[in-house]
């Protein structure tokens, strides 16, 4: 089962086959009825704290195990599994995204505060980056925190935000001096319950149905100034950095969703009859699959690869780039031919194929659109 061809080690497979028996016993059973309630249980991000998954990359002092990001990695692939794009956006957001720039830029202090209790799973959090009108343009960003004493008074909205309906905290993307366009630019917590800030309506979506995604507001929400994390003015570096573990980590997922989906076809294909015999036993079918798995372990390599830098330390940021767009452009793709495999039943409801095709469709938009990706492989060539 050594999924990683020198990238993961045996201890990384155990942990594989432990993160696959709890999404089989505890995720799978329910994705269902959480899709149709559009949520699933706050529970399940306690139970995640329970198991450490939540805390793979954190240090020992704060409630993680420092078992390091290739733990993380394979935790996302096997997500990417579960069937539900929102199950694993909303958990992934928590340990990806949400506390990344808290462990990376945060004083003792703060991540005793937010870090400890999101790694146990008592308090959720969210990344508020994006904005009505700028999303991948984090430099016009137009949400404002003005320094007033001991406080900074933030206004301003985001929306598209995972996890933003029920989020404890928000870190959140300001500008401290809107002159200074991307210099401008600092990370500050905000709590919920902090007056003058607001969550919106819960967004109706395509895809990720399970996961909330939310609109937040700020009107003259007073922040204490030691809320900041780290220095004043280095929000866009701060950003950048996390973007990479972020890319990476919905490369991951697209590959444990077509892992997925391809078990799924080949099932049915060796199951279902047509013409006096089954479908895998068409010429045109089983070339169809060889393509699939082909661009599937395509992906997977690249995305491998981007992962063997990442975890060495390397500044592999074209290479991460294009991981993330291959892999979820890749996944969409898979998707849509495994749906096509199923027949008129891949239209149905009641099969999951649908629901795949349904949140492989924002891969190529989330995180950074493929468009956005082709521009920095771009500039990395010195273009």
């Amino acid at each position: 089962m050594l999924h990683g061809h020198g990238l993961y080690l045996e201890e990384h497979d155990a942990f594989r086959r432990t993160v696959r028996a709890v999404v089989e016993k505890e995720i799978l059973p329910f994705v269902r009825e959480w899709e149709a309630r559009e949520a699933f249980p706050r529970e399940l991000f306690t139970r995640f704290g329970e198991l450490g998954f939540l805390g793979l990359k954190y240090p020992v002092e704060y409630g993680g195990s420092a078992a390091g990001e290739l733990y993380e990695a394979v935790l996302l692939e096997e997500l990417g599994r579960c069937g539900s794009g929102g199950v694993s956006a909303g958990l992934g957001a928590q340990f990806t995204i949400s506390t990344g720039p808290i462990h990376l830029f945060g004083t003792d202090a703060q991540k005793r505060r937010w870090l400890t209790p999101a790694i146990q799973g008592e308090k959720i959090g969210a990344l508020g980056i994006t904005e009505p009108d700028a999303g991948s343009d984090v430099a016009g960003l137009r949400t404002t925190a003005r320094r007033e004493g001991d406080v900074y008074v933030v206004n301003g909205s985001k929306t598209y935000i995972t996890n933003g309906v029920r989020a404890d905290f928000v870190v959140l993307a300001v500008k401290t001096d809107p002159a200074a366009g991307h210099k401008g630019l600092s990370m500050l917590v905000v709590e919920k319950g902090t007056p003058g800030f607001s969550v919106g309506r819960k967004l109706d979506k395509l895809g990720w149905r399970a996961s909330d995604t939310a609109e937040l507001f700020f009107e003259d929400c007073r922040v204490p100034a030691e809320h900041l994390l780290g220095v004043e003015g280095q929000g866009f570096a701060q950003i950048m950095g996390n973007f990479q573990w972020e890319r990476l980590s919905l490369a991951l997922g697209a590959v444990g969703a077509m892992e997925d989906m391809l078990e799924t076809v080949l099932a049915h294909v060796k199951s279902r009859r047509a013409f006096g015999q089954s479908l895998h036993q068409f010429q045109v079918v089983r070339h169809k699959l060889a393509d699939l798995f082909t661009v599937r372990e395509s992906a997977r390599q690249l995305t491998y690869h981007a992962l063997r830098l990442h975890v060495a330390g390397e500044w592999a940021v074209a290479q991460t780039s294009m991981a993330k767009k291959v892999a979820t452009e890749t996944c969409c793709r898979v998707a849509d031919e495994c749906l096509q495999l199923h027949g008129g039943a891949g239209y149905m409801m009641e099969y999951d194929i649908q629901r795949h095709w349904r949140d492989a469709r924002l891969g190529p938009i989330g995180g950074g659109t493929s468009e956005v990706m082709n521009e920095i492989i771009a500039k990395q060539l010195g273009l």
